[in-house]
């Protein structure tokens, strides 16, 4: 039976999911938690912010397991497949870490972005939910499926707010 909470992260493009996400990681941390964090559809992020994230090792470890340099739908198809199988080895880890124990948390940066690409379906993110025993698990992503909103513990909705006032 899955004890472990799951709190989903969502709103529009650019809102600070994943810095809140990180943000959950390091209170994660400052309580002595293991801490694992696994970033999907980040590869149009420069490698320089992954290496200031990277500083946090060991206590925090962080992974992506894609290659390209761009976001998923600019890539080819044939870039797309092989694309696909780099996520889906990102998504065996993040099954084995939570049947494992090997952490207290487990983020998983863009998951929903997973779904909404049509790369898993929401009923293939759930069941590796599933998967999971005491690790508490953090979803980011922009569309919720109403699914995972259904098993979720906490739903955060973040949006930036724009003040088109002069001062």
């Amino acid at each position: 039976m899955s004890t472990g909470k799951i709190e989903v992260i969502c709103g529009n493009n650019g809102s600070g999911k994943t810095a809140l996400a990180l943000g959950r990681a390091l209170q994660a941390l400052t309580r002595q938690k293991s801490v694992i964090v696994i970033q999907f559809l980040k590869g149009n992020q420069k490698q320089e912010d992954l290496a200031v994230i990277k500083r946090l090792e060991p206590e925090l470890k962080i992974f992506r397991f894609e290659k390209a340099g761009c976001y998923f739908e600019h890539l080819s198809a044939e870039e797309q497949q092989e694309e696909r199988i780099n996520i889906l080895n990102g998504l065996n880890y993040a099954k084995k870490v939570m049947t494992t124990g090997e952490c207290d948390l487990l983020v998983l940066d863009e998951a929903l972005g997973l779904v909404d690409q049509g790369i898993i379906s929401a009923g293939e993110l759930i069941a590796l939910l599933d998967c999971r025993d005491e690790a508490d698990v953090v979803l980011t992503g922009q569309v919720l499926p109403d699914s995972v909103r259904e098993i979720a513990d906490q739903v955060e909705r973040v949006e930036i707010q724009v003040d088109n006032r002069r001062s």
